[in-house]
């Protein structure tokens, strides 16, 4: 059966290419973004990196979840993506650690108080809420502030319809019993817009450890996601937009590699509110953000089922709360100067608790919001320069204040060259800073002398625009040097550990992609990304050790994409990828020793598919991912999914 569909979809692909792909596709150069400014400007005006996602490939998914989408994208690769629905999910953009990645929603950099790293879950947004994601590659930290070293994820959710009432809707059902269901409404009429958006995920999921027990189980997941917003707008120049974003989580875990557990669960509900306004005085417009950002977790394992750590019973309760508000204006100085200032103020604060009961007795650990707090304070600014002969140059800077380790700045310089509208040079030269977490400052293991996570970044690249931009196609060279790495430092003497700033990461890559459009309707993208890196560790004055440190993150990635509409009605969209050989290790509960792995190379290939019933109103669409039932590891010691289908229906009225 699996070879037949192969076969099918196949021949069905390679004799068909008359297709789809709006116009849009075709005018990449004069694409409309918000993420490489703060405020919208086209693709040729930038110097920065950036990858769209738009609407239509976020609807022809198929199925697959937010990391599932974004590991497809040059220059991302999510370790988990494939496993479990419950497994966490790792983000490493251009081979950079999962915490150097910054997520942002509706322009709102989102963090999480509670963890260990602070890096936001992206499993607390349903792909199903999402409109479009801005993928910004680079250190972005003059305008995003911390964590912001490899790049920025910006989510764009959904927003209100033009007509009064827009209604939209999304269900499905798939491999391992796995539905998914999604309805929106939005409207807008004079001065007021509203949209009402919610989706539930849940699916009996795959065994999450790789284990050969007998009594192994499935580990299932459950999601949901709501999110609501209104639109104000008293006169032409003013505009008011509050908002509501809430997700809950449950799922099962296992106890670690190899390691099956039968009664292991967690539980994470994520909540976001706020207030995004914008006022126009003329040609110069003001924008005041607000957003409350909440996250509770809880980990449980009552060992009734099995037992398979060291604990008879253990309970964790992390929580986390945010303020954030960001004021900034965009100045147009001249035709050709525009100027972006700005202030921005975070607050977090953290409690947490966990108690187990193990072989020597009861321990406790608790950690409140009086000593798991930190504020920052961040002043920037950006001065944009667009030249009558297509020259263009950013030129920026941040202090950010800190109520640990005081002051730190940084800075960026963007410039690029259009030349003829056929080619586009470009080269960014900038820094960026990660704060440590709260845990790293103030937790057991807590250092308050941390300094923050420096980096200094550069990239240089070509970018061509071919046969009235039918073609167009980017390389991009990029070089990443960190310093103060914080690291879990264990000190053999006097057999206490701590956190501290010890490392350097060095690492280096190149991205080329391109796309086609073979027809009018039909386009075909590819791209190839190469990274490596190392990192330097002093053990001693004397001492220095250098070694490749890019663990579970492969130094080469490929992949294309085809998509083409057969017909008014029919459209087929074929992703194949291939993945190179990764590094990992793990810990072996056996022998208390951490083993070092090689991860083989692997290739995935999904095809999606989608027929109009009724325009394009209501269609029927089916996912098949992995068709070829690639035996591989994401992670050692945790399964991935094999070949799996779904199918359903989408309507828009």
């Amino acid at each position: 059966m699996k070879k037949m569909i192969f076969i099918v979809t196949a021949a069905t692909i390679g004799s068909q290419l008359q297709a789809q792909q709006d116009s849009s596709s075709l005018k990449t150069l004069d694409e409309v973004i918000i993420t490489a400014n703060k405020y919208p400007n086209k693709t040729s005006l930038t110097g920065k990196v950036i990858t769209i996602i738009t609407k239509e490939q976020l609807e022809q998914s198929g199925g697959k979840d937010l990391s599932q989408v974004l590991t497809e994208q040059a220059g991302i690769y999510i370790g988990g993506a494939n496993s479990n629905a419950g497994k966490d999910k790792s983000i490493y953009l251009r081979g950079a650690r999962i915490d150097h990645t910054l997520i942002v929603i509706d322009g709102v950099p989102l963090y999480d108080p509670s963890g260990i790293g602070g890096n936001f879950d992206i499993r607390n947004i349903s792909i199903a809420n999402i409109d479009r994601i801005e993928i910004l590659k680079g250190s972005q930290s003059t305008l995003y502030g911390s964590d912001a070293i490899a790049g920025v994820i910006h989510i764009i959710t959904k927003k209100a319809g033009a007509k009064l009432v827009n209604s939209n809707g999304v269900v499905s059902y798939g491999s391992y019993h796995t539905f998914n269901g999604a309805a929106g409404i939005s409207g807008k009429k004079e001065r007021v817009d509203y949209n009402v958006n919610y989706s539930f995920t849940k699916t009996k999921g795959i065994n999450e450890a790789a284990s050969n027990a007998t009594n192994a189980d499935k580990d299932g997941y459950a999601q949901h996601s709501f999110i609501a917003g209104v639109g104000l707008h008293p006169d032409k120049n003013i505009g008011i937009q509050p908002y509501v974003r809430y997700a809950k989580i449950n799922g099962d875990l296992d106890k670690g590699s190899f390691t099956d557990e039968l009664d292991f669960t967690y539980s994470q509900k994520s909540f976001q509110t706020g207030i995004k306004t914008e006022f126009n005085f003329g040609k110069t417009k003001l924008n005041l953000l607000y957003s409350y950002n909440s996250i509770n977790r809880e980990y449980i394992d009552d060992s009734i089922k099995s037992r398979n750590g060291f604990d008879i019973y253990s309970k964790g309760k992390y929580s986390g709360y945010e303020h954030f508000t960001d004021v900034f204006a965009v100045f147009p100085i001249s035709h050709q100067f525009k100027l972006t200032t700005g202030i921005d103020f975070r607050r977090s604060v953290s409690n947490q608790e966990y108690f187990s009961i193990g072989f020597f007795g009861p321990v406790t650990s608790q950690y409140g919001s009086d000593s798991l707090k930190q504020i920052q304070t961040g002043l920037y600014a950006a001065l944009n320069f667009n030249g009558k002969k297509e020259f263009t140059i950013e030129t920026g800077g941040r202090v950010n204040f800190h109520s640990t380790y005081g002051s730190y700045s940084v800075f960026n310089i963007n410039p690029s060259y259009l030349v003829s509208k056929h080619v586009k040079l470009f080269a960014n030269f900038s820094s960026a800073y990660r704060t440590p977490s709260l845990y790293q400052l103030f937790s057991e293991y807590g250092n308050k002398n941390l300094k923050p996570e420096a980096a200094l970044s550069m990239e240089t690249g070509i970018q061509l625009f071919l046969h009235n931009k039918r073609f167009i196609s980017r390389a991009v060279a990029f070089r990443r040097n960190v310093k103060d790495i914080i690291f879990f430092y264990y000190d053999a003497a006097t057999f206490k550990s701590q956190y501290i700033n010890q490392d350097k990461q060095n690492d280096k890559g190149f991205e080329l992609e391109a796309s086609y459009a073979i027809t009018k309707n039909t386009m075909i993208k590819v791209f190839y990304t190469y990274v490596t890196g190392k990192t330097t560790t002093k053990f001693s004055p004397a001492k220095d050790t250098t070694y490749f440190n890019l663990l579970r993150r492969p130094k080469s990635s490929f992949g294309i994409n085809i998509s083409s509409k057969i017909n008014d009605r029919l459209l087929i969209s074929s992703n194949f990828s291939v993945y190179g050989k990764r590094s990992d290790t793990y810990f072996d509960l056996q022998s208390f020793n951490t083993v070092n792995v090689t991860l083989k190379q692997y290739a995935l290939w999904d095809v999606y598919s989608e027929y109009a019933i009724y325009k394009s109103k209501l269609k029927l669409f089916t996912g098949l991912k992995n068709i070829l039932n690639s035996n591989y590891t994401e992670i050692s010691g945790f399964n991935v999914a094999g070949f799996t289908a779904n199918a359903g229906l989408r309507f828009a009225l």
